[in-house]
């Protein structure tokens, strides 16, 4: 997991629960890697994601679950942090706590789009959950 003991750690730890993008890399089934951006929610042991229903992201992950996870850096190469790991789709309801949280991080882009939490919701059903497997922080 992310050590937080370390300043890189800590810092990607935060860099976690403030940034708004970040870019998810899957591969399709011709091999052939696909980078999107995505909203995210760290739950402090996963990332939890919305995605729409037919998006090769979600065919994808569906095909292969081998995922890696990264935000942009400094704009000079420093304040790296990338995770890799195993994504899967998550048939289960959203619990309360994370609609909260992901609400709470994302309201002000919601409203920005025009969008509601409702239709947030109805239009991006899908749970993708990556557990970290390696994380590079620096």
């Amino acid at each position: 997991m992310i050590d937080t003991t370390t300043k890189a750690g800590a810092r990607g730890a935060e860099r976690l629960e403030r940034e708004l993008i970040a870019w998810l890399t899957t591969v399709n089934a011709a091999g052939q890697p696909q980078s999107s951006p995505v909203w995210f929610l760290w739950t402090g042991s996963e990332l939890m994601l919305a995605s729409l229903e037919k998006t090769p992201r979600a065919a994808n992950i569906r095909a292969n679950p081998l995922v890696s996870f990264h935000l942009d850096s400094d704009g000079e190469g420093g304040d790296i942090l990338t995770l890799e790991g195993e994504a899967r789709i998550d048939e289960s309801p959203l619990p309360e706590a994370e609609k909260v949280a992901y609400f709470a991080k994302y309201d002000a882009k919601i409203s920005e789009y025009g969008w509601t939490r409702g239709s947030m919701l109805r239009d991006y059903p899908v749970v993708i959950r990556i557990r970290p497997a390696r994380v590079r922080a620096w």
